[in-house]
């Protein structure tokens, strides 16, 4: 690459894109990387303050920054990620299935940490659909040294540093508890709710039932449910520490491992998660699953649709971030909640 005036620079090949912004119409490249300059072309530079080109010059060792990027990207992308072509040195991947966005956060960091090289992603552990960014890639100089890629890739390793997972569990059972829904005193406003919020994962509901304040019954309803070969099997109800308030209690009787019954999450303190022997997983939900939009559960579901097990350790992780602000108008998940 070597440095020319722009009035001299006819019949040399530009090296990078050159981007031309009209405030309020187009951000755009006016002229691509391998554009041959023409007489025609010096005034139009000249009003885009080009008084300088950069012209490509072919050096061992060294990479134009649309070959940097593309190297990049091929450290990122996996199944389920598709790639736009390279502009202005930058690669974005984007998903083309729904699921459960991961990044490998220490490798990512790691080669992050590097100069002249950036990696850009949404938060790991995501849920995302069909055209949702997902990361970008680009070195900060129009050229680099090829040894700085050849450590980013040193540092990658063998797996892409990101991976997409189909959401698999595709059928749930809601047990309503309460003995005021139980006996009709008040409609069972959760479980419809909550089916509309599983229809956002492509969950379909294969059994709906309520169980009266009492242990025994709650145990039943739950064997029951998993009788119906349900992948996911959620209560509602029954959450708290009131004395009539037995849902933790049946869940563990039923048989499950519990992995946590609370979680450092507002709003959803009073959220259990356990899982069977055979891995089907249950939870407890808490009454803001009905009311709010982002909640523990938005945080969680996505993981255990994926199949991917959650710890005690990942949920004592949830609370830095875990605090929702309450605002006026939500616009979960495009915002800190839970990140």
């Amino acid at each position: 690459m070597k440095l020319i005036e722009t009035r001299n620079a006819v019949g040399h090949v530009l090296c990078h894109d050159l981007t031309r912004i009209v405030p309020g119409v187009t951000k755009d490249a006016a002229f691509r990387k391998g554009h041959i300059v023409t007489p025609e072309d010096i005034p139009v530079l000249l009003s885009m303050g080009k008084d300088h080109l950069y012209v490509w010059e072919k050096t061992e060792g060294v990479l134009h920054e649309d070959e940097a990027a593309e190297r990049l990207r091929k450290l990122c992308q996996n199944e389920g990620m598709t790639a736009s072509p390279v502009k202005e040195g930058k690669i974005e991947l984007k998903a083309e299935q729904t699921g459960l966005f991961r990044v490998d956060v220490e490798r990512l960091n790691a080669i992050n940490s590097l100069d002249e090289i950036m990696i850009a992603t949404i938060h790991t552990n995501s849920l995302v659909h069909p055209g949702d960014k997902l990361a970008g890639t680009r070195v900060i100089p129009l050229v680099v040294e090829e040894a700085r890629i050849q450590e980013a890739e040193r540092l990658a390793g063998e797996r892409p540093l990101l991976e997409l997972l189909p959401l698999q569990r595709k059928t749930a059972a809601i047990i309503a508890t309460g003995t005021e829904v139980h006996l009709g005193r008040i409609q069972d406003s959760f479980t419809p709710i909550l089916e509309q919020k599983l229809s956002r994962y492509g969950i379909s509901v294969c059994s709906k039932t309520t169980c009266p304040d009492d242990t025994a019954q709650i145990v039943s309803a739950i064997q029951a449910a998993r009788h119906t070969g349900a992948e996911l099997i959620l209560c509602t109800g029954g959450m708290s520490v009131d004395p009539d308030d037995l849902t933790p209690g049946a869940i563990r009787e039923a048989g499950a491992r519990i992995v946590s019954y609370g979680a450092p999450v507002l709003p959803g303190a009073m959220f259990l998660l356990g899982y069977f022997e055979d891995g089907t997983p249950i939870m407890g939900l808490p009454g803001c699953v009905m009311y709010a939009k982002g909640t523990v559960m938005e945080l969680i579901l996505p993981r255990v649709v994926a199949n991917v097990p959650v710890t005690k350790a990942d949920l004592a992780g949830m609370g830095h971030g875990g605090l929702c602000l309450g605002c006026a108008e939500c616009h979960y998940p495009i915002c800190p909640f839970g990140k």
